[in-house]
C-alpha cells in the first residue's frame, strides 16, 4: 500500500530542487530517504519520473507515494486510557507525559497505538499500520488532549479541521525568563536544522508557522504561558520558545545547557482542545489539568503563591467535558 501526497507548485516554490523541497513539506522524512524514493519512480512530476535535482516550476504537479510500512505487526495491548470522550467516530484521550503516540524506530511497544489497538477495534485506517486513526500528535513528553479516528471519513473531516486552522489547541508551558509582554505572536517559518537532522529550527523557506501566546503568571525565574496554536508544525512551541530566548524547562532538545532543576521532558501539556464533530457538526471543547508531576514542579521550583490555585486542580481533576479511566480487564485503577 502507498500513502500519495498532492502538492501544486506556485511561484513561491518554483525553482526549488525537488528533493528539497519533498524535505521541507515532509519533516517527518530525511531527504535521503526522500533520494531514495525519488530513485524508485515513487515521485513523479506532471505524471513522468523525475529526478531529485529537478527544478520545479510555477504549475508543476508533484506526486509523493510513500509506502506503507506493511511488514510489522503492531501488538494490541492492555495499556490504560485516559479517555475523555468516545463515540463511534472519534475518541478524546489525555495522553500522560513520557508515552509515545505512534511505534517507530526504538519505540514499538508501550505507545498510544498499542493501546488503541487493544481498546478499539474500528479505528481509521488512513495513518497507516504504524498510525491507525492518528489524527495530530503530541511529543513523547508532551501530556494532554490529542483526538483520534475511529473511521476514515471522521480522518478525513478532522484532517480537514486542522488544516483549515479550525481547531482549538492551546497549552500550558513553562519557559524559562521572565516575558516583559503580557501577550504575543511569533510568526517563524519551521524547518529541519540546517545541521542536525533529529532538531527542528526556525529557517529561511520553512513552513509557515504561527504560535500566540499570553502570559498566565511570572515568577522569579520562569513565566507560564497560555500557547495557541494557529499551525502545527514538528515541536513548534518549543522551537518557537528557543528562538525567542525562552526555551521551555525541561526540554533538554532544545536548551541543553540551561538549569531545568531536574525536570526530564518539557514542561508542555495540551490543556484544552476543541473541534466540530465529524458527524454531528457540534462543537466540543474538552480542558485537561496539569499532570501531577507538572502541577508538584511548579508549586516546588516556581514558587506559586495565593490565586493560583486555579491553574492546579488537584491530581486526576478532570474538567470540561465527559471522561472515562478505561482500564483493560483484571487491572485495578491507579
Amino acid at each position: 500500500m502507498l500513502a500519495v501526497n498532492y502538492y501544486e507548485i506556485d511561484q513561491a516554490k518554483a525553482g526549488m530542487r525537488l528533493d528539497v523541497f519533498l524535505a521541507r513539506e515532509n519533516p517527518e522524512f530525511s531527504r535521503s530517504y526522500l533520494q531514495r524514493l525519488i530513485g524508485e519512480g515513487l515521485v513523479k512530476v506532471n505524471n513522468d519520473p523525475a529526478k531529485a535535482g529537478y527544478r520545479l516550476k510555477p504549475g508543476d504537479e508533484v506526486l509523493l507515494c510513500v509506502p506503507y510500512p506493511e511488514e510489522l505487526k503492531v501488538e494490541a495491548q492492555p495499556i490504560p486510557l485516559d479517555i475523555y470522550y468516545e463515540d463511534g467516530d472519534v475518541i478524546v484521550i489525555n495522553k500522560p507525559r513520557g508515552m509515545v503516540v505512534h511505534p517507530a524506530e526504538g519505540n514499538y511497544s508501550g505507545t498510544l497505538v498499542n493501546a488503541l489497538l487493544y481498546h478499539c477495534r474500528d479505528l481509521s485506517g488512513i495513518g497507516g499500520v504504524l498510525r491507525p486513526g492518528v489524527v495530530h500528535r503530541l511529543d513523547k513528553d508532551t501530556s494532554g488532549l490529542l483526538m483520534v479516528a475511529k473511521n476514515d471519513a471522521a480522518h478525513l473531516e478532522l484532517a480537514r479541521q486542522l488544516k483549515d486552522r479550525r481547531v482549538v489547541r492551546r497549552y500550558l508551558a513553562l519557559a524559562h525568563g521572565c516575558f516583559q509582554e503580557d501577550t504575543g505572536t511569533i510568526a517563524a517559518p519551521i524547518g529541519r536544522h540546517p545541521r542536525d537532522r533529529q532538531r527542528m529550527a526556525v529557517v529561511a523557506g520553512g513552513k509557515p508557522a504561527v504560535t500566540h501566546y499570553q502570559v498566565v503568571q511570572r515568577f522569579p525565574e520562569f513565566t507560564l504561558l497560555n500557547v495557541r496554536l494557529e499551525t502545527g508544525r514538528t515541536h513548534q512551541i518549543r522551537v518557537h520558545m528557543a528562538y525567542l530566548g525562552h526555551p521551555l524547562v525541561g526540554d533538554n532538545k532544545y536548551a541543553p545547557k540551561r538549569n531545568h532543576y531536574g525536570l526530564q521532558g518539557q514542561f508542555l501539556h495540551a490543556a484544552v482542545l476543541g473541534f466540530t464533530h465529524p458527524r454531528t457538526k457540534e462543537y466540543l471543547e474538552f480542558s485537561a489539568p496539569l499532570p501531577t508531576e507538572l502541577a508538584e514542579f511548579l508549586r516546588e521550583h516556581a514558587f506559586a503563591g495565593p490565586g493560583s490555585g486555579n491553574l492546579l486542580p488537584p491530581a486526576g481533576e478532570k474538567r470540561g467535558g465527559p471522561h472515562v479511566l478505561a482500564l483493560p480487564p483484571g487491572v485495578a485503577p491507579p
